[in-house]
């Protein structure tokens, strides 16, 4: 079974609840919740002013193709209220799939390994924490890619009813 790493955030509503929500309703589909990372709080990048995120990473097992996996995280984002009206703008609940073990991919509707992944570090600290040996595209692992020092990212504890 192909292993998949998945970034989840939320800055709307019960951002803690939003991100449980999301993972109970990946393991009710079928896919196996592997390790979670702790949550983190993170300052928005990009976009409008908006409130701060919580974001945690998960790795994964699934049967599901990437694109029906994609499909799958779509489906709980709009499941959990999630409204695309601004890009970059708040958001109850984002789900990316950063990477999917074997598969490269650059089409309209999935990049994978995701675009963005080695630039981010709300993504990199929670991945660095479940899969710290993890290669990214650029080389590095996971753990060498994270700025400990980045102010805009702070752990905010471990990820509740998961």
């Amino acid at each position: 079974m192909p292993t998949a790493y998945l970034s989840l955030g939320a800055n709307l509503g019960d951002r803690e609840a939003n991100l449980t929500s999301a993972l109970h309703r990946l393991a009710e589909t079928g896919v196996i919740v592997r390790r979670v990372s702790s949550l983190y709080e993170t300052a928005p990048v990009g976009g409008p002013p908006q409130p701060p995120y919580l974001n945690l990473a998960v790795e994964v097992g699934t049967a599901l193709s990437p694109r029906e996996l994609l499909r799958l995280c779509l489906a709980i984002e709009a499941e959990l209220g999630r409204v695309r009206t601004e890009h970059w703008g708040p958001r109850t609940l984002d789900i990316d799939l950063l990477l999917y073990e074997g598969v490269t991919s650059d089409g309209p509707e999935l990049t994978l390994p995701h675009p963005r992944l080695a630039e981010r570090q709300f993504v990199l600290a929670p991945l660095a924490e479940i899969a710290p040996d993890l290669r990214l595209p650029d080389g590095r692992t996971a753990a060498e890619a994270v700025d400990p020092g980045d102010p805009g990212v702070r752990a905010w504890g471990p990820a509740a009813g998961v």
